[in-house]
């Protein structure tokens, strides 16, 4: 079955009591069980699972081509529920460029739980292969990566980590399983926070941990999640299966806006460069053509001059809205140095624009305009 028809239905189906062809939400917290405790249908507390959670599970999985996934209260509860099944005196290897709050749980939680994380570029092979350990139990990935847009072969890092046993983590919210699917070319987790892409209209906060196969540490994830409670809602349940019966075609011109914006933006003598993957210069471009079927909704402009400078831009668009996060049908740029603050590595002159579902046209004038 063609994934486009895999986002549609998988979360579909008609529901037996009613015949109705979108699902229902149950917001019931409880489920009825026998005197000794045993669930008398599937259910016994929500903490432990809801018949919407499980049925967004069930469409991750199918449409990531994993054999299971987990879904959680955020992106981030996901990112974390997926090291606190790491054992104390574990090594993580984690991209140099990673979203901000990844990175502030590498630096600020780990350690508390005796974890070392270690930064490598995983653009070079070679410096992934020197900065493997012995107790290296996971690699961290985001391709592409947020918001430097650095493209990783996930297929030849998924080779190195388990010549060493270890697994391969990708975040691969940037791309959504349209775009690319991650346990396709050898990882063995892919993360998404659904609050972007996947719910898709700035509406929804959640996270998902997919797995390529079921086994000992989905169960010691699943236990985690319950213990911890960064369960996911019902109702946010629902309007993630929404959301994905509609990712395909908005992807579709995600993909498209995106590209357009990065063609006739290069060379304007405002721009000292364009981060995306769709420009033949780009240093990932030969592997994201490989391991892509497009190239993606967001990119970074590097404005020409100063911080004060990309400011600037960033206060002149009148269509696009300075705002945080990504992946609805609304365009987005911000100054992502101002955004992560204090420690912040990003380039000062960088803004990362996440583009929507307007014209293309109406989107490159604005930013035009905005250049001067």
């Amino acid at each position: 079955m063609k994934l486009e028809t895999l986002l549609v239905h998988s979360g579909g189906g008609l529901e037996p009591s009613s015949g109705a062809v979108s699902p229902s939400i149950h917001l019931s917290t409880t489920f009825e069980h026998t005197p000794e405790g045993e669930a008398t249908r599937d259910h016994v507390y929500i903490r432990m699972g809801n018949p919407n959670q499980d049925r967004l599970e069930d469409a991750l999985a199918a449409i990531e081509d994993g054999e299971k996934s987990l879904v959680y209260a955020s992106g981030m509860a996901a990112v974390t529920g997926c090291v606190q099944v790491l054992a104390p005196g574990a090594h993580v290897l984690m991209h140099k460029d990673v979203y901000s709050v990844t990175r502030a749980i590498s630096r600020e939680l780990l350690p508390n739980w005796n974890i070392e994380v270690s930064d490598v570029d995983m653009t070079d092979l070679d410096a992934v292969r020197r900065a493997m350990r012995s107790d290296t139990e996971l690699l961290w990935a985001e391709t592409p990566s947020n918001p430097a847009m650095d493209v990783i072969d996930i297929g030849a890092v998924a080779d190195i980590a388990h010549d060493a046993g270890a697994q391969l983590a990708v975040d691969n919210t940037f791309a959504t399983p349209v775009v690319q699917r991650p346990l396709q070319h050898g990882a063995d987790i892919a993360m998404h926070s659904m609050t972007k892409y996947l719910g898709g209209h700035s509406d929804v906060q959640g996270g998902a941990l997919v797995f390529r196969e079921d086994g000992d540490r989905v169960e010691r994830a699943r236990r985690v999640r319950t213990i911890t409670g960064g369960v996911l809602s019902p109702f946010n349940a629902w309007l993630v299966l929404r959301g994905l019966r509609t990712l395909g075609c908005r992807m579709a011109r995600h993909v498209a806006n995106a590209e357009a914006i990065a063609v006739a933006l290069a060379g304007h003598p405002g721009i000292e460069g364009i981060d995306y993957p769709g420009l033949p210069d780009h240093p990932g471009h030969a592997v994201a053509s490989r391991q892509m079927d497009g190239y993606g909704g967001m990119l970074s402009l590097r404005i020409r001059g100063t911080r004060e400078d990309a400011l600037r831009v960033a206060s002149r668009v009148r269509l696009i809205r300075n705002a945080t996060s990504l992946g609805g049908v609304e365009s987005l740029i911000e100054h992502r140095q101002s955004i992560e603050g204090p420690g912040s590595v990003t380039a000062p002159n960088l803004l990362r624009l996440s583009t929507g579902l307007e014209a293309a046209e109406d989107l490159i004038d604005d930013l035009v305009q905005a250049l001067g």
